[in-house]
């Protein structure tokens, strides 16, 4: 067997049937069994998926493969991701696993896994689950036999739990009783549980997009398309619409004049509503490297500190549990309130928008739209060589330069192709060309000679 790689930044993802077929999700979830094994408390593994139709092949190889390796099973259907995270400690699990590709087309699928605490896996666990995939012989004597092989479970009753849950986030001395709120689903993984919620919170609700038939998860709809829930706002006179993406982990919001809300506008405003309700703890909150510099000049003013992380929910998730912080996100719409959940969760999210929107009695459009973003250039050099960085001779002189004129440097090599992506942010858009040639004409010098 090739070893070819299968984890990427958010799990193993590809086309169903293709790169994750039957017996790659078998084999994976027998190493996965294997892994979780070790330090087993329940032998008790949870599993729930999206609206895909290869999701029903892709949840049976799973089911085979942990039955097969002694784990029990439990298959709770269509769910959110982050109800899997939440479930997966609730309900005592030793591991979690979610059948999902997210934002891609109907025609990819996924799967990522969860610890028994809920939380993602970190890079050294994913390793470790893929050097036992390609370990033919300890895949081969773990599979059991006679009563040693496991059992599996359909529970149906469970999205209540998650319900509960996602409310209690919500202030008890609010209410969305006279707000109007357009959902759309995205024909995935929340068209139950989303409008369940914000009816039984007393909002109007109008729901689109919110039946699925296997193939049309994130088609034209969803967080990938919120100029559709944009129109949708605008014609029913809504005070504000949410887009989730297919396995509600995204959000993207809608002001009431259909007009999409900027991910680090909507992270920002959050902070100092948080801030402001003694709950945003250390005063600070974690953004991604790609977030506009802009968002970290209006926290400056409002006293409250941003930290970075690399892209990706799972390394904000890092840094909020290594600095004790329980906020932060990234600019695409995976917010996390790690108060309640430990990923990113468009429903909790969704709530704590609705929360500072009752609070304030702004609209919408002018509650989340506390600051100008600054200007950005970017610029993608091909490299035949991707030397380190700090191995450039000159590097770092002609950055502190740059830096020293209030300008925002981000200079990172691709994960898949051979290119130098170059981004320069700051107030004024001529001081930041004049640099860009600057720093673009060192560097294709210095990586291309």
């Amino acid at each position: 067997m090739t070893n070819q790689r299968l984890f990427g930044t958010d799990g193993v993802r590809g086309r169903a049937g293709k790169k994750l077929n039957a017996t790659t999700a078998m084999r994976l979830a027998m190493a996965a069994g294997i892994y979780f094994r070790k330090n087993s408390i329940t032998n008790k593994f949870l599993i729930g998926k999206d609206t895909r139709r290869s999701g029903y092949m892709i949840e049976n190889a799973i089911v085979s493969g942990l039955t097969a390796v002694g784990y029990d099973v439990r298959q709770i259907g269509p769910m959110p991701t982050p109800a899997i995270s939440f479930l997966t400690e609730d309900m005592r699990c030793d591991a979690g696993i979610m059948i999902s590709a997210s934002h891609n087309p109907y025609f990819d699928n996924g799967i990522k896994f969860f610890d028994s605490f809920g939380n993602k896996l970190n890079e050294e666990a994913e390793a470790q689950i893929e050097k036992i995939y390609h370990n033919e012989e300890l895949i081969e004597e773990s599979q059991k036999s006679e009563f040693d092989i496991g059992r599996s479970k359909r529970v149906d009753d469970v999205i209540g739990r998650y319900i509960v849950h996602i409310k209690n986030s919500f202030p008890k001395n609010l209410t969305l009783n006279g707000v109007r709120v357009v959902l759309d689903t995205a024909n995935g993984a929340a068209y139950k549980v989303a409008p369940t919620i914000f009816t039984e919170l007393g909002a109007d609700v109008v729901v689109i997009n919110n039946k699925p038939n296997g193939s049309n998860i994130n088609l034209n709809c969803g967080a990938m398309h919120p100029e559709i829930l944009g129109q949708e706002v605008r014609k029913l006179r809504a005070d504000i619409g949410f887009a989730f993406d297919g396995d509600a982990d995204r959000l993207v919001v809608v002001d009431e004049k259909g007009d999409v809300i900027d991910g680090d506008k909507l992270l920002g405003k959050l902070a100092t509503y948080l801030n402001s309700q003694n709950k945003l703890k250390g005063s600070c909150m974690c953004a991604t490297v790609m977030s506009n510099k802009a968002l970290e000049d209006y926290l400056g003013n409002n006293e409250i500190s941003l930290a970075r992380s690399n892209v990706g929910d799972k390394y904000v998730l890092e840094v909020l549990s290594q600095s004790g912080l329980n906020f932060g996100g990234e600019q695409s719409g995976h917010i996390i309130l790690s108060d309640y959940v430990k990923t990113g969760d468009a429903l909790i999210s969704s709530l704590a928008v609705m929360a500072c929107f009752l609070r304030s009695k702004e609209p919408i459009s002018t509650l989340f739209n506390p600051f100008e973003l600054y200007p950005q250039l970017q610029k993608n050099l091909a490299v035949t060589n991707k030397i380190p960085l700090d191995k450039i001779d000159g590097y770092q002189k002609i950055v502190d330069e740059i830096e020293k004129d209030e300008i925002r440097v981000l200079v990172r090599y691709s994960g898949t192709e051979n290119l130098l992506r170059i981004l320069l942010e700051g107030p004024n858009e001529k001081v930041l060309e004049k640099y860009m040639n600057k720093i673009y004409s060192f560097l294709k010098k210095a990586l291309n000679d």
